[in-house]
């Protein structure tokens, strides 16, 4: 599996692990992949501290750090002291009174009145600063999630040694990160967890490799080695995966949401705005269809949205409304029934794309 995307990194397969667990992260790294940590969930002090643990675990393998740096957002004009007030004034007593309904209906405590994390990295004034952690430590990779990231970060990343890659729902997408300078470009289908576009991942690839000449990679429904071959006979040079990393010995997914997911099928899953205010594949549930139901007001735009259900996606959690419980999850799910080692993920990864292509020289041999 030598590609260009292999070679930039020095990995043994282009196979790259999205996780917000480190532990997944240093494990798929040690296994000859390479781990990338979603730094969106942690403050700057914590993910220094992720980070210097997987320096330590990693055993000197590459990984990389993800964040999100949205092109536009609610809010982007607030001086950053006062952003999360002003962002607060912006939601809706409306919007707030559903939520609560919603939880009423169905048991759902009250608020503790605890501190929540109303606002991630989900914008640049909280998202600059998780950079910079991340650029203290050996990383290999700083990506995306969402959009071309600010040529200024992609500018401090190179001046780092730090490759740095974006996601792409489309091929204008993938151009415009090309012309601020991204090294890498993942081709994300709509069959993805997390924020996803519209168009399927077959039919994206080949249009995005043919729209941009850096390495892209394949991502959006990618759990077998079939899917890894095929991504690569697409054009791709390498896969991007996420989904079936929620479900490993390592992973630290909620237990009834992982519980969920090794029970779904590829059916179960929905593109919904209600967790972030952009569309997202979630696990499809209660709460998904009561935000599509006619009573209800319409989400909100990012960060706006997930402000408005922090502290209710936190009570549920700690409830027994399962019915309510949601998580990315991408439609890969469908295969996903049973919990492994992520080494053993990746080494099946590898032995399913080395049986698909010897399935294809024997088909061109007849």
């Amino acid at each position: 599996m030598r590609t260009r995307a292999a070679d930039m990194f020095g990995l043994e397969f282009p196979i790259f692990a999205f996780s917000h667990c480190r532990d997944v992260v240093a494990a798929v790294s040690r296994a000859g992949g390479m781990g990338v940590l979603g730094a969106l969930y942690f403050t700057p002090e914590e993910l220094e501290t992720e980070l210097a643990w997987i320096d330590a675990n990693v055993d000197g393998k590459p990984y990389g750090v993800d964040v999100v740096m949205p092109a536009s957002y609610e809010g982007a004009e607030f001086a950053p002291e006062e952003l999360v007030g002003r962002l607060q004034g912006m939601i809706p007593d409306g919007h707030r009174k559903f939520v609560d309904d919603l939880l009423a209906r169905h048991g759902v405590a009250e608020s503790d009145g605890a501190a929540g994390r109303v606002l991630l990295g989900w914008t640049d004034a909280t998202a600059r600063p998780q950079v910079e952690v991340a650029l203290k430590h050996p990383i290999a990779l700083l990506a995306n999630a969402l959009g071309p990231p600010p040529a200024d970060v992609v500018e401090m990343a190179h001046a780092k040694g730090v490759k740095v890659a974006a996601l792409a729902s489309t091929p204008r997408h993938a151009v415009k990160q090309v012309e601020v300078g991204v090294d890498v470009v993942v081709a994300q289908g709509t069959e993805a967890g997390g924020h996803t576009g519209e168009i399927s991942t077959m039919v994206l690839i080949p249009q995005v490799v043919d729209a941009v000449d850096v390495p892209v990679l394949a991502a959006g429904g990618i759990g077998d080695g079939r899917q890894v071959a095929a991504g690569l006979a697409l054009g791709a040079e390498g896969v991007w995966t996420g989904s079936i990393w929620l479900t490993v010995e390592e992973a630290d997914t909620p237990a009834v949401a992982r519980d969920k997911i090794l029970a779904a099928t590829s059916r179960d899953t929905v593109r919904s705005r209600s967790w972030t205010g952009k569309p997202a594949r979630l696990l499809k549930n209660e709460w998904t269809d009561a935000w599509e139901a006619a009573d209800s007001p319409g989400t909100l735009p990012m960060p706006l949205q997930f402000m408005l259900v922090s502290d209710a996606l936190r009570r549920i959690g700690r409830s027994d409304a399962k019915e309510l419980a949601t998580f990315p999850a991408g439609q890969i799910i469908g295969t996903m029934n049973d919990v492994k080692p992520a080494r053993q993920v990746v080494f099946d990864l590898v032995e399913g794309y080395i049986e698909a292509m010897d399935r294809l020289r024997a088909i061109s041999d007849r």
